[in-house]
């Protein structure tokens, strides 16, 4: 016998969708965000793969891709957008949610100042909710006069920025960090493109590096400073990611 959802109101007001708001109140679950201009978006198979995996893992289900994409265009049509910034999330008995909101600016991001903090996400590998501990800390670095927090061990090992990705340029190779973290599309489009590794990098490494920069669906971004640690904005390299980044093709949303 399935017990039917609690009772739930919202502003005074009875939720239209008890089941579906249960589910979100549970706090369990995943998702993937992407940038959409004119009804697509890049890695539109990494994204599928990305929640279908997930979903496998957290409920024992699939997820059908084509499903999604229904979901996605219908969301996007019912706003009236082309360009949007467009969230997936799948919640406990497989209830999807989309959401579509303005785009993120084109172009390259401003460049970052990065704390460190010691902290990695529980199960990495999944971008999944409940992450308190990571705005937790990046809340805590941009009080501090920080653009964002950098995630590592005790020991001070580099896995990823609070929401983002990040890479380090040793003049020759493009090297992100081999420590447990989420895989980001973006930074899935570009390590074939670049001449890229992944490698332990710490806190010690640091000095030796002669750029960094970070990724994340909505920008990617120089980064100028981690702590004490400066670095140069390298054009050139900026230059070559953003190219490589460019020359992703969009994929249709619409099945």
């Amino acid at each position: 016998m399935t017990t039917p959802p609690p009772h739930t109101e919202i502003d005074g007001a009875p939720a239209t969708d008890p089941g579906l708001l249960a589910a979100l109140l549970t706090g369990y679950g995943h998702f993937t965000a992407m940038q959409v201009r004119d009804g697509r978006t890049k890695g539109l198979a990494l994204h599928l793969d990305r929640l279908d995996r997930s979903t496998r893992e957290l409920f024992g289900t699939e997820l059908d891709g084509k499903r999604v994409r229904e979901l996605v265009a219908g969301a996007l049509a019912n706003a009236g957008r082309r360009d949007a910034s467009v969230r997936v999330y799948v919640y406990p008995g497989v209830r999807t949610v989309v959401t579509v909101a303005d785009p993120a600016p084109d172009g390259p991001g401003a460049p970052q100042r990065l704390t460190t903090v010691d902290y990695w996400r529980p199960a990495p590998h999944i971008k999944h909710l409940g992450g308190f501990g990571q705005r937790y800390h990046g809340e805590a670095a941009r009080r501090a006069g920080y653009d964002e927090a950098l995630l590592t061990s005790p020991y001070g090992e580099i896995s990823e920025g609070a929401v983002t990705n990040i890479a380090f340029w040793d003049g020759t190779s493009v090297i992100w960090p081999s420590a447990p973290c989420l895989a980001g599309i973006t930074m899935a489009l570009l390590e074939p493109r670049l001449n890229s590794t992944r490698r332990p990098v710490t806190l010690a490494d640091l000095p030796g590096f002669r750029a960094a920069f970070v990724t994340n669906s909505r920008t990617i971004a120089p980064v100028t400073a981690i702590d004490e640690v400066t670095f140069p904005v390298d054009e050139e390299l900026m230059g070559r990611v953003f190219a490589a980044y460019g020359a992703v093709e969009g994929d249709e949303i619409r099945p």
